[in-house]
């Protein structure tokens, strides 16, 4: 998932300090885009790893990006009066606490073992990820000149997006370590042995989630003992022209291309958290593949790899086409892919579902752009509500979970068909604001 967009920001805040170089601050700050990426990303390795441990069925499973995304539904507001409270750089170091906090709850999780523990465990990391996104996100904007802005959250971006690919092979590597075991294999263990070897799956996420926890609390250290440049004022000077932003969080939604962008950004985020959350499970399919979790996890960096390169190669391409055509052209090039993986079989549909991510990789800094386009005083409420539609994530697995226990895994890949639809008919019509 991309990092909020220089766009949704105002690049007319000044940083202030004794100095004029801020590059030992936004190297700290583009570790925290890192983090935040690799972390995120190991979902779609839990996923199929504890629907095996619990004996899930997909939509329980689906669960596990539910409890993490629901979190920046639930706390992005509260988020904003934190950092509102206590300022940018105490944000992020509660954000890296509270993170950390989440992640040292697979311990016991894993130990007992519970999936509402480590449920809990995902909500808190997230959590602590909504605070790092609304502080990180404004403080990368205007460490240096504002026209330069959108250049340093794209470089920054590109290290969440690196941190997004590495961390499913990472974590594949060791929470898919235990021997897996086939369904006769289970069948033929006693009731003691297969609690035996259910808790030494559990127990493999143990020492991963500690390492991050440990990292999660080291990097909270570091920056609060760092000296950052002080954030004079982050957003736009009405304040200073005698005007203030009035109304209320559900006023922006009178305008028609924010309400339409809004469930844009939650049928973007739901499509392609649903496509990476089932990609291990669908590239052991027979049909398709027959491979081993470890070796399907290698699949799933790759899906997150080409939003990389994606990313890079449509920063050139937006500045050359008018960000609506290129969303209807991407959109239309996802869901033909999704489709050629609904319906074909063998490698060459595991391939096309892991190319989807590379057209994702603009759908939301240019879904974003457009919706917030003509706001006006509305714009930070706007970008709220936006950055609360990253609930797609939550909702849209657990329907194709659904979808998946009915129909079959592979007929469910249907669903994020219609999703990229729906971008597509934004980027033609939907984005066009109204004449009010």
């Amino acid at each position: 998932m991309a990092s909020t967009p220089a766009q949704a920001l105002p690049s007319t805040a000044q940083a202030v300090n004794g100095g004029t170089s801020y590059t030992v601050a936004f190297a700290a700050l583009t570790s925290l885009f890192f983090m935040w990426g690799f972390i995120t990303n190991m979902n779609d390795i839990l996923v199929p790893h504890l629907k095996g441990v619990f004996d899930l069925n997909y939509v329980q499973a689906a669960f596990v990006q539910f409890a993490f995304f629901v979190a920046y539904f639930v706390m992005a507001i509260p988020a904003g009066k934190v950092i509102a409270r206590f300022g940018y750089k105490m944000g992020i170091v509660l954000g890296l606490c509270t993170s950390g906090m989440g992640a040292l709850l697979f311990y016991p999780a894993a130990a007992v073992p519970s999936y509402a523990v480590f449920l809990t465990g995902l909500f808190t990391l997230a959590s602590g990820f909504t605070l790092l996104q609304v502080a990180a996100n404004p403080y990368v904007s205007v460490l240096g000149k504002p026209e330069t802005a959108a250049s340093r959250l794209n470089l920054a971006g590109g290290f969440n997006s690196l941190g997004a690919s590495l961390g499913p092979f990472v974590s594949g590597l060791f929470i898919f370590a235990t021997v897996a075991l086939t369904k006769e294999q289970l069948a033929a263990l006693s009731p003691a042995e297969l609690a035996a070897h259910k808790a030494v799956e559990a127990s493999s996420v143990q020492t991963p989630y500690l390492i991050l926890a440990g990292l999660l609390f080291a990097l909270a250290a570091v920056f609060m003992m760092m000296k950052l440049p002080t954030i004079a004022t982050i957003g736009d000077h009405s304040a200073a022209e005698g005007t203030t932003e009035k109304g209320k969080l559900t006023d922006a939604l009178a305008f028609r291309q924010l309400r339409l962008g809004a469930l844009g950004i939650f049928m973007y985020v739901g499509a392609e958290v649903t496509v990476g959350s089932f990609l291990v499970s669908y590239a052991g399919l027979p049909e398709i593949g027959g491979l081993k979790e470890v070796e399907a996890a290698q699949y799933v960096s790759l899906y997150w790899g080409s939003a990389m390169i994606g990313r890079f190669l449509g920063a050139a391409l937006t500045q050359r086409i008018k960000p609506q055509v290129l969303l209807t052209v991407f959109a239309a090039i996802a869901a033909a892919l999704v489709a050629f993986g609904w319906l074909g079989t063998g490698m060459i549909a595991l391939f096309a579902l892991v190319a989807v991510n590379f057209f994702n990789s603009i759908m939301w800094p240019n879904i974003f752009t457009l919706a917030i386009n003509g706001l006006g005083k509305q714009t930070n409420h706007g970008s709220s509500i936006l950055i609360m539609m990253i609930l797609g994530g939550a909702l849209v697995p657990l329907a194709q979970g659904k979808l998946a226990d009915l129909v079959g895994l592979h007929g469910s890949y249907f669903l994020p068909i219609l999703c990229y639809a729906y971008i597509a008919f934004y980027g033609i019509s939907g984005w066009k604001p109204n004449k009010a």
